[in-house]
């Protein structure tokens, strides 16, 4: 995995992922860096979703965001780290019943992922994040991130 997160990172701008980051989500999923924060899931995938957490906060004060990425019927999730220094995250994606996971975690400045599903309609996601596994700021978990149908 370190290898696909180094090759990753080399491929996405960081000037514009970090662009992508500080904008409002209803902006990132309308402008161009988007695009270049897609780039982290791979070439083809676009954005479906972007959720501020903890849910409920305001776009300018969250912890961390969840990008949701769609390729055709293939899903992409990653947790993007705002805080600006390194915390313990965990961002993981599954098939419908919880079954073929797909996860990340561990301490990150930046993000935690990409995570991908071959299948991503009703694909349970979980994002959690804090200074450690036991102690957590988001706790966050949802069937709701990608479409249903």
């Amino acid at each position: 995995m370190s290898r696909l997160r180094t090759a990753a990172r080399a491929a996405a701008s960081v000037s514009l992922l970090t662009a992508a980051v500080l904008t409002a989500p209803q902006a990132v999923a309308a402008g161009q860096p988007a695009a270049a924060a897609a780039n982290v899931c791979g070439t083809g995938y676009t954005l479906s979703k972007a959720i501020p957490l903890p849910l409920g906060t305001a776009p300018s004060e969250r912890l961390a965001t969840l990008f949701a990425y769609e390729n055709g019927g293939k899903g992409c999730v990653i947790l993007d780290n705002n805080v600006g220094k390194s915390r313990y995250m965990l961002v993981q994606v599954c098939k419908v019943g919880g079954t073929s996971c797909d996860k990340d975690s561990g301490n990150f400045t930046e993000y935690a992922g990409p995570v991908y599903v071959s299948s991503f309609a009703c694909a349970p996601v979980t994002a959690k994040m804090g200074t450690s596994s036991s102690s957590l700021f988001i706790n966050y978990k949802s069937d709701y991130v990608f479409p249903c149908g």
